[in-house]
């Protein structure tokens, strides 16, 4: 049986359709009613809880303003009001990946972060589906997960960002560990392992608690596993195929296009290609470079036909990185749409 993983992402709850993309059934719009944001909590008021338990019968079922307006709470309500616009936009795209593509693709993007991360975990689940390899997923916990990123000497590791800060509340140990610490009391601190040869395996057994450190450094299993994705990214969505891998620099006359996978590295890249001066301490905030080569040179624009495209991953001065996955359907120079 193929190896399981990222129960979270709901993706048992989702079917191929004829073109191979995810078509969301019920059950898939259940699993979002179970997440915190939506489940009732033991003070919620009996109009939340009326709603709730209306949607878990039938999680397509029509609502008005009124239904909306006898959540007592507020906060609660606009956590209804996003994922109700969340819902009905995925069941009319009719798939993860149309509602996912079709929302970068409007005017304003007005599904929540959370939705269009979720969106993207699916989505690269799907990519990684009768597959147990641990870069792969690890790598794939990128596309929907901000990382917290350390370089020393030419090394640079990312270590999930949530994960970093519920070991810095709790030492890694849950409620027992807050509460320790609230008495001050000394807790051992867990270490969050790089993924290597040895450990790989241990992957599928803690998928969940995103504690593995990821190796982006060139010429690493890490920085090649994160290439292979991307590359499956851009094929699944656009149709086009094509090589993508990790390279330390950019040496290239050629250079006429290149995409920031996040805020931070499309500012450099914008620099470093003008010829400005950029600080010593900004280049190497740049984790990780790819160069990304059309398979079919007709898949490209004409004015990146035949070259490289270079793709640039930073993280901010506090260490943060937060990949754009969907940067590569906005920016990449295409000449077509799938």
């Amino acid at each position: 049986m193929a190896q399981d993983f990222w129960a979270s992402s709901g993706f048992r709850f989702l079917a191929r359709g004829p073109e191979g993309w995810l078509v969301p059934g019920d059950d898939y719009l259940r699993h979002f009613l179970a997440r915190p944001e939506l489940e009732p909590p033991p003070e919620a008021g009996p109009g939340e809880r009326h709603l709730h338990a209306r949607l878990a019968d039938k999680p397509r079922l029509a609502l008005g303003e009124a239904d909306l307006a006898a959540v007592e709470d507020a906060d609660a309500r606009e956590n209804w009001v996003e994922f109700l616009r969340f819902r009905d936009r995925l069941l009319a795209a009719g798939s993860v990946e149309a509602c996912y593509v079709g929302e970068f693709r409007r005017p304003r993007v007005e599904l929540a972060p959370p939705f269009l991360d979720a969106l993207a975990q699916a989505i690269v689940r799907g990519l990684l589906d009768g597959q147990a390899d641990p870069w792969l997923a690890r790598a794939g916990e990128l596309f929907f997960r901000a990382q917290r990123v350390s370089v020393e000497g030419g090394q640079a590791l990312a270590a999930d960002a949530s994960t970093i800060e519920a070991y810095a509340e709790t030492g890694g140990f849950g409620n027992v560990g807050r509460l320790l610490r609230q008495q001050q009391t000394p807790v051992a601190s867990v270490k969050m392992d790089v993924l290597n040869a040895e450990n790989a395996p241990f992957y599928f057994l803690r998928d969940e608690l995103f504690s593995f450190l990821l190796d982006l450094t060139p010429g690493r299993e890490g920085a090649a596993a994160l290439a292979t994705l991307l590359g499956r990214w851009v094929e699944h969505l656009t149709g086009a195929r094509v090589a993508v891998e990790p390279v330390a620099r950019v040496d290239d006359e050629r250079w006429r296009w290149h995409v920031g996978l996040d805020v931070e590295s499309t500012a450099l890249l914008n620099a470093l290609y003008r010829g400005e001066p950029v600080a010593e301490e900004a280049k190497a905030r740049l984790a990780a470079l790819f160069r990304l080569a059309f398979a079919d040179p007709a898949d490209a624009a004409p004015e990146a036909a035949g070259c490289p495209v270079y793709l640039g991953l930073a993280f901010r001065a506090d260490h943060l990185l937060r990949m754009k996955p969907q940067n590569l359907l906005m920016n990449l120079p295409l000449a077509r749409s799938s």
